[in-house]
C-alpha cells in the first residue's frame, strides 16, 4: 500500500471534477484526479452528448424541408444505422482516450479506480491512501432514480445510459417520465421509427417550465405519432420474453419491447465511505453558497452529487465556485444556481429557460408582467421557412423593471439564452436593455419587439 501527500483529492472525472481539478492545478496546486469509469463522465457518453447526437438528424431533416429548393434536394428517409454511427463517434465508442490530452496538458494526475473517504481528508483507492493537505473535492455524479413501482427495478429496465446508447431502434418503446430525459428519448426513437409511449404521473410534460412550452412540446410529440399518457401512474411493472407490461390500476396494461425508466436521479454517495467522516450516506451532499460540504471546513462537493442544480454546466460553475474557495478566493455561487438556472431541453421545438415562469414569479411575491411574441415573427424567422414553431416570453419585475425570467420555444432557440442569461443575472435595466440594438435581418430582433410591446 502507497500513501501519498498531495494538496488535493477530485473525486469524479466528469465535467464538474475535471473543471476544479484543472482550475487547481493550473494555480500551481498537485491534484489527483480520481475516476472509476470514463473521464468525461455521464454527460460525455451517456447523457447530453449522445442524446444530442440522436435528436439533430431528424431535427436538420425538418429544417431543410421547410426551406423550398432545399427539401427538394432531400428524399428518403434517416437512415438509422447512419445516426448511430455517428452518435458512437460523438462519444467515443465509449473510450476516452480523446479526454486524456486536457488532463495532461494540465499536469493533472489521474488515477483510475473506486475511491472512498477514510476519515478526514484521507482518499482510499485500491491499494493507495491519499491524504489531502488542503481539500477534497466530491464531483461523483448522479444516477438513475426509480419510482415506487411493484417490479420495475426488478425488471431490469433501460435508464439513461441504455437510452442513449442502443444499439438498434427499439420496436415498441415505453418511456416513464414527462421530463427533459423522457422528452428528448422520446422523440429522438420516435424519429428513428420506434413505437414509443410516453408515460407521465403528473398532469403535464415539463412541469416546471411555461404553460405554453409544455403544450408545445406535448403537441409535438403527439403530431410525430408519440402516444403521450399523462396523469398515468404505473402501478407494476412484468417482464417475460417478449418484452414488458406495464399495469395500471385504471387503465388497461401497456406492452412494450424495451422500458425505459427517466423519472429523476439519485446522488452518487453509496460507497463513498462518508460514515468515516461523520456524513449521511442516502441523501446529497449538502453545501452552502461556497461548495463546502455542510459541518466541514476541507470537503467539497460540486454538481449532481450535492442535489443543488442537475445541469451539466452548473456542475461546472460550481466547480469553479469550489476551486477558487480552495485557492483563497472570496466567491460564492451565483444567484442564478438553482432551479432558476438556464436549462434547454432540445425537443423539436426546443424550450430554452432561464429564471422564473410567470407563475414560478408570482408564487414568490413579485410584482410581474408577461410580454409574449412569436419567435419567428420578425425578417429573421424568414430563413427557417414556414410553419416553423416557437414563442418567446418575458418575465418582467415591475417594481425594479428588469427581467426576472425568459423562456423561448421553436427551432435553435438554445443560442438566444445566454443573452436572456446575462439580462436577468446581470438585472440589466429595461431602457438598457431597448438601448442594444440587434442586428439586421437577425431572429435577434424578437428583443426589440418584446420590449416595445412592453411599452419602450
Amino acid at each position: 500500500m502507497a500513501n501519498r501527500e498531495v494538496d488535493v483529492v477530485v473525486i469524479g472525472a466528469g465535467p464538474a471534477g475535471e473543471t476544479a481539478a484543472g482550475r487547481l492545478e493550473g494555480a500551481g496546486l498537485e491534484v489527483v484526479l480520481v475516476e472509476r469509469e470514463l473521464v468525461g463522465g455521464e454527460c460525455s457518453y451517456w447523457a447530453c452528448m449522445p442524446s444530442k447526437a440522436l435528436l439533430r438528424p431528424f431535427q436538420a431533416r425538418d429544417e431543410v424541408a421547410r426551406v423550398p429548393g432545399a427539401r427538394e434536394a432531400v428524399t428518403g428517409d434517416l437512415d438509422v444505422a447512419a445516426v448511430l454511427a455517428r452518435r458512437d463517434e460523438v462519444i467515443h465508442d465509449l473510450h476516452d482516450d480523446e479526454q486524456l490530452p486536457w488532463l495532461e496538458e494540465r499536469g493533472v494526475e489521474l488515477v483510475r479506480g473506486r475511491a472512498r473517504l477514510d476519515g478526514e481528508r484521507q482518499v482510499v483507492v485500491g491499494d493507495d491512501v491519499f491524504t489531502a493537505r488542503t481539500a477534497v473535492v466530491v464531483a461523483t455524479g448522479s444516477g438513475q432514480a426509480f419510482p415506487p413501482i411493484e417490479g420495475l427495478r426488478e425488471a431490469e429496465p433501460w435508464t439513461n445510459r441504455a437510452g442513449t446508447t442502443s444499439k438498434k431502434a427499439p420496436e415498441r418503446l415505453a418511456v416513464i417520465g414527462g421530463g427533459v430525459v423522457g422528452c428528448e428519448l422520446a422523440q429522438a426513437w420516435s424519429s428513428l421509427g420506434s413505437t414509443v409511449i410516453l408515460i407521465e404521473a403528473g398532469p403535464d410534460l415539463i412541469p416546471h417550465e411555461e404553460e405554453f412550452a409544455r403544450e408545445q412540446v406535448a403537441d409535438a410529440l403527439k403530431e410525430r405519432g408519440v402516444d403521450v399518457r399523462v396523469g398515468a401512474s404505473a402501478s407494476k411493472v412484468t417482464r417475460d420474453d417478449a418484452g414488458f407490461t406495464l399495469h395500471f390500476e385504471d387503465a388497461g396494461p401497456v406492452t412494450a419491447t424495451d422500458l425505459l425508466v427517466a423519472a429523476g436521479r439519485r446522488p452518487h454517495v453509496d460507497a463513498l465511505g462518508l460514515e468515516s467522516v461523520g456524513l449521511p450516506t442516502d441523501e446529497p451532499l449538502h453545501v452552502g453558497e461556497t461548495m463546502l460540504v455542510e459541518g466541514t471546513t476541507w470537503l467539497y462537493a460540486v454538481g449532481d452529487v450535492n442535489g443543488r442544480t442537475l445541469l451539466t454546466h452548473m456542475g461546472k460553475h460550481q466547480a469553479r465556485v469550489a476551486a477558487d474557495r480552495i485557492l483563497g478566493k472570496d466567491v460564492t455561487c451565483t444567484k442564478a444556481d438553482g432551479p432558476l438556472a438556464p436549462r434547454v431541453m432540445f425537443t423539436e421545438p426546443q424550450v430554452a429557460a432561464v429564471g422564473h415562469t410567470l407563475a414560478s414569479a408570482r408564487e414568490a411575491g413579485l410584482d410581474v408582467r408577461a410580454v409574449d411574441h412569436p419567435v419567428g415573427a420578425v425578417a429573421g424567422g424568414s430563413y427557417y421557412g414556414k410553419g416553423a414553431p416557437g414563442l418567446v416570453r418575458i418575465v418582467v419585475d415591475e417594481d425594479r423593471r428588469v427581467l426576472v425570467g425568459a423562456t423561448f420555444t421553436g427551432v435553435d432557440v438554445a443560442e438566444f439564452l445566454h443573452a436572456a442569461t446575462i439580462a436577468v443575472v446581470g438585472e440589466v435595466p429595461l431602457d438598457r436593455l431597448y438601448a442594444s440594438v440587434p442586428s439586421f435581418p437577425t431572429r435577434s430582433e424578437v428583443w426589440l419587439r418584446l420590449l416595445e410591446k412592453y411599452g419602450l
